[in-house]
Formats: C-alpha cells, structure tokens, sequence
C-alpha cells in the first residue's frame, strides 16, 4: 500500500493469526435490543472507560443511572465523561478529518483545558511522565506536528477510499491510534483522543457494528499490557520502532474475540 506514515509490515501476521476469526466475529456483531438507545448505550461504555485509563474515578454503574435513570451525582463525578460521550457522538455525524478530529477534541477536553488549548496543537514539546516523575516519553517536537499529522491524515483518508477485509480495518485502526498517540500533539487529552480515533476509523468502515466494538473497555481491562505495549516502540519520537508495534496492533482484535 502507498501509505506515508502508517505501514503494513505487520499486516500479513496480523492477517494469518486473525483474518478468519474476525470475519465469523464481525459478521456476528448484529445490532442488539437493548431498552436504551443503542449508541447511547456503547457511547457510554466508551465514554467511561476510555476516562477511567486516565485515572478518573467513575464507574459504569454510576455513568449508566447518570445517562439513563436520570440519577444526579456531583457534576465534578461525571463532568469528563460527558465531555466524551458528546465527543462519541460527534464521530458518528462526521466524517474523520483532521478539522473534524480538531473539534471532537474541543468537545472532549471541555473540562480538561483551557478554552485556548481546546482543538488546538500545542506549540511547546511535550514529555510524558510517570508515576515516579520520570521521563517515560519525548512526543514529536512541536515543529513537525503539522507534517506528521498531514501524513496520517492522507494515510486515513487513503485507507477510507479502498475496499479493506475486516481484518485489514482492525489492524489500520489500532495502527492509527498507535501512530496519533506517539506524535501526541495536544497539550493533553492525546489518548482519549487515540481511542476516539481508533473508534471512529472502525465506525467509519464497519458503521454501526463498529459501535459495538469495546476496544475502550478493552483496554482498561488490560491496562498493564496496553502501556507496556506502547512503551516497547521507545522512548522518543525520532526513533520509535515500530517493528515492535505488533503487540499493541492486535489488543483490540484479540479483545473483540473474547468480548462478551
């Protein structure tokens, strides 16, 4: 494929461990009755536990009553995932664009930044660090951003223009978050915005199956796995490598095959 930034050296892998699996899986994933609306209720899903990565204190229980039995909790309890579930439903009435991804992230990070810093690409670098205040990442200097997002961009709408497998989605749409999350251009709200992408690529393909696919819950349920795998690229941009990607490309498929 004549991708600039995303890469299929793992694909033919990817395809032999899971091409026949998804297809029985995906073809599966029938719109269920559920007594709610059914995005609400896998917006929802998404919207909880893509926050609790981040450390927020809200369960789905909670979020569930919240959004559906009109229960009151304190606003600070629920504020961060209501700005995400607006966000989830943004992806499903646009179409995936840079622009678009810009306003989802405004939507998003309501409560996380700064109106001045809501869509925008930050103009300073960026560390992230860990619990003990240690340097664990050096995201893409702030510099090239715009370069390296042109490139994922026209890699995204490249891959929405071709007829992909079901597995070929799956492994574009962890390689998508994968590779957005590593240049990390927000001043924050980078891995909510990755999960959004990852979601929003497979809606895209998939359309309403891909609501159905809890890659969030996921990978709150493998936490541990999810940041030791993105940890294995390297600890700076200029010289991830991604030759060492494969772990985390296949966490959502592998989820979906276990996913109850």
């Amino acid at each position: 494929m004549n991708l600039k930034i995303l890469s299929d050296q793992h694909l033919a892998q990817f395809k032999v461990e899971f091409a026949n699996s998804l297809d029985v899986v995906i073809e599966g994933l029938d719109k269920i009755e559920t007594p709610v609306d059914y995005f609400r209720f896998y917006n929802s899903i998404s919207s909880v536990y893509s926050s609790k990565i981040e450390g927020e204190e809200i369960d789905f229980d909670s979020y569930f009553k919240h959004k559906f039995l009109n229960v009151d909790y304190q606003p600070d309890y629920t504020r961060k995932a209501d700005d995400l579930f607006r966000a989830y439903e943004f992806i499903f009435e646009n179409d995936l664009t840079f622009e678009n991804l810009q306003k989802a992230h405004a939507l998003l990070s309501a409560n996380l930044l700064p109106v001045s810093q809501q869509g925008f690409l930050r103009t300073n670098p960026m560390f992230v660090l860990n619990s003990e205040d240690k340097i664990d990442y050096v995201a893409a200097d702030q510099s090239k951003l715009l370069g390296e997002l042109a490139k994922l961009f026209a890699d995204i709408e490249f891959l929405l223009s071709q007829e992909l497998s079901n597995s070929e989605v799956l492994y574009f749409g962890s390689y998508i978050h994968l590779t957005f999350v590593k240049i990390h251009p927000f001043q924050d709200g980078n891995g909510r915005s990755a999960r959004l992408l990852e979601k929003w690529f497979l809606v895209q393909k998939f359309g309403e199956k891909g609501t159905a696919i809890q890659l969030e819950k996921n990978y709150f349920l493998n936490l541990q796995a999810y940041y030791s795998n993105l940890k294995k690229l390297g600890v700076d941009y200029e010289l991830l490598d991604y030759s060492k990607a494969c772990e985390f490309i296949k966490m959502t498929a592998t989820g979906l095959l276990s996913q109850k």
